[in-house]
């Protein structure tokens, strides 16, 4: 075991140098997690007391522009209008904020977020096996759930599976599939078509795509214009002109002597 000299350690200490015997290591300090240094969520958009900028590009309620403005001074605007202040484009320079109805504007965001979601369809694929010797009633049971999978929006792998010397008749395989092809073309096409992989026979049917009916915002063609009358024709006794003399034709009687 090692001896050491106390007396040259506290020397070595006091004058701000390593001891003898010992290497002097570089240890960083750990900054302190600060709750104001976490990161800021881009989900949820700053409001109010909430942005941090000194000076904002200021839209209205209307989208009208009104230019930049201090914090203070776009708080009190929205204030006056009865809305909030909240913060649209941080990473500009300066933020854009504009004025709205923060509850309203969270709502309509949340709707198209459901939308978007409902749209965005996961692809599920289902799959049924069927044999080259399968009994009528079997069939008709699975024919009914390929049926009912296509309606729900899933594709679905058909499969036949052949055994020992059935793989001598792949005819038997195809011919099923060209049935149930048959059968359900009216919910479902054919995506990929039979192929063979190794003992089984495959084919993948996908669900065909309903067309929604278009609510466009087209005017509504307008009725037909009921036939004008004719207008009124002059009667027979306005057309004959009325025999009026006139003073140049008439001529007075000379006298008689």
């Amino acid at each position: 075991m090692r001896r050491v000299d106390r007396r040259a350690c506290n020397r070595a200490i006091t004058n701000g140098g390593c001891p003898p015997g010992f290497r002097r290591f570089r240890v960083r300090a750990r900054p302190a997690d600060r709750k104001g240094d976490a990161p800021i969520s881009t989900t949820d958009a700053r409001i109010n007391e909430r942005i941090r900028a000194r000076e904002v590009r200021l839209v209205g309620a209307d989208g009208e522009q009104i230019g930049v403005k201090p914090l203070p001074e776009a708080l009190h605007i929205a204030r006056e209008h009865d809305l909030d202040l909240v913060e649209v484009a941080p990473n500009a320079n300066p933020p854009v904020c504009k004025i709205m109805d923060f509850g309203k504007f969270k709502y309509e965001q949340d709707v198209r977020r459901k939308e978007s979601r409902r749209k965005a369809s996961n692809v599920v694929i289902k799959e049924m096996k069927f044999r080259p010797k399968i009994d009528e009633h079997d069939y008709t049971t699975k024919t009914k759930h390929v049926e009912r999978f296509l309606n729900e929006g899933s594709k679905v792998k058909i499969t036949i599976m052949f055994r020992g010397r059935e793989m001598a008749h792949p005819e038997l395989g195809k011919r099923i599939l060209d049935r149930i092809a048959e059968q359900v073309k009216d919910v479902g096409n054919v995506e990929a078509a039979p192929r063979v992989d190794g003992r089984n026979m495959l084919m993948v049917l996908a669900p065909v795509k309903k067309q929604e009916p278009k609510t466009g915002g087209g005017s509504k063609p307008r009725p037909p214009a009921p036939a004008s009358e004719p207008a009124p024709g002059p009667s027979a006794e306005e057309e004959q002109p009325s025999a009026v003399s006139s003073p140049a034709e008439s001529v007075p009687a000379s006298p008689t002597s």
